[in-house]
């Protein structure tokens, strides 16, 4: 189910029969056909235990789910509908996913294939202590959302999103408010540009880098906003 961009903060998705997807709630902007929105309460493809593990996470965005009604029988058969999305102003990306696994910041997903199996992963143990001053200092979350499988993402910017590789030969800093997801086989830490005593005062800004190494992709915002 690609999303195909409509122009650089709208998406449109064709759903088919026996299709779903979710979204961020308040997401859809306008539709075509025959197209159901209800509130999620399970956490999207995760189940239950996406949901639990969200909440504790302090990643429960509120999802809905979109479908299309079953054809009922002489009424034509298999319907289709069309649904475009966009929130708040903000630049879409798109992702495709072809069996890996994106790590994405919850407030940051617009709507995403129902076939996308989702979770929460800690990143404190990935970066160990300086994981953990992460979340308090910088304002990201200690846990992230997971989405792994075959199908397409939209991320939600300021000013639009450039892709970085990352290699082992060649690890990428972002500004941790800069960061938007990453993919692939990736460690991540927060390094300080300053010393402990030169930090106290001082604002995240660059004081803070989120180290990212290994191999995959970075994707990155043009701004520092806060969504």
């Amino acid at each position: 189910m690609p999303f195909t961009p409509v122009n650089s903060r709208m998406v449109r998705a064709q759903i088919g029969p026996g299709q779903r997807m979710f979204s961020q709630r308040g997401a859809m902007l306008a539709y075509q056909g025959d197209v159901t929105f209800t509130p999620n309460i399970q956490g999207g493809q995760g189940g239950i235990g996406s949901m639990i593990g969200r909440r504790i996470a302090n990643e429960a965005t509120p999802l809905m789910t979109v479908e299309v009604r079953q054809g009922l029988e002489g009424q034509g058969g298999a319907r289709t509908g069309t649904v475009f999305f966009g929130h708040g102003g903000h630049h879409i990306h798109i992702v495709d996913l072809t069996g890996e696994t994106l790590y994405v910041e919850a407030d940051r997903l617009l709507a995403f294939d129902g076939t996308l199996q989702q979770g929460t992963m800690f990143m404190g143990s990935q970066g160990g202590v300086m994981g953990m001053v992460r979340g308090q200092v910088t304002g990201q979350g200690l846990f992230t959302t997971t989405l792994k499988g075959q199908g397409g993402v939209a991320v939600m910017a300021h000013g639009g999103v450039i892709e970085l590789p990352i290699t082992p030969q060649r690890p990428v800093h972002v500004d941790p408010q800069a960061y938007v997801a990453h993919r692939g086989d990736v460690r991540n830490k927060l390094s300080t540009a300053l010393g402990w005593r030169e930090m106290v005062g001082r604002g995240s800004g660059e004081a803070f880098q989120l180290e990212l190494s290994g191999q995959g992709t970075v994707y990155v915002q043009a701004s520092e906003e806060k969504l």
